[in-house]
């Protein structure tokens, strides 16, 4: 078992940054691919960015590639996702999820844990 615990949403004016924590226990975390996610109201989960096991691989959507981040601190049992110039449409719930087999980090369904999730709102 995995435990994830995000942290660090909030509100933002748009333009601003906000830097997102997750915090894994419960197994091996230099072992586990880490990805973040997002739902939106009304519209269905999609994928952030992912990073593999060492931190040199890393992913992202086009919509969010070269304004978020996303890297991992293995001392730290920690993923973070830094999030800069952030728009209003950037509004979600923001998952943190574990990936523990070799599969496209992209794909939500190759996740085997998930956290809470941590809200972030961007004004306008």
């Amino acid at each position: 078992q995995v435990q994830l615990v995000e942290s660090g949403g909030g509100l933002v004016q748009a333009g601003g940054s906000l830097r997102l924590s997750c915090a894994a226990s419960g197994r091996t975390f230099s072992r586990l691919a880490m990805g973040w996610f997002r739902q939106a109201p009304g519209k269905e989960r999609e994928f952030v960015a992912a990073v593999g096991w060492g931190g040199a691989n890393t992913g992202y959507a086009d919509s969010v590639k070269g304004l978020f981040t996303i890297s991992r601190d293995n001392a730290k049992n920690t993923v973070y996702l830094q999030m800069n110039s952030l728009k209003p449409e950037d509004t979600a719930v923001y998952y943190c999820a574990a990936q523990v087999r070799i599969a496209t980090m992209a794909d939500q369904l190759n996740y085997d844990y998930w956290g809470q999730g941590t809200q972030v709102t961007v004004s306008s």
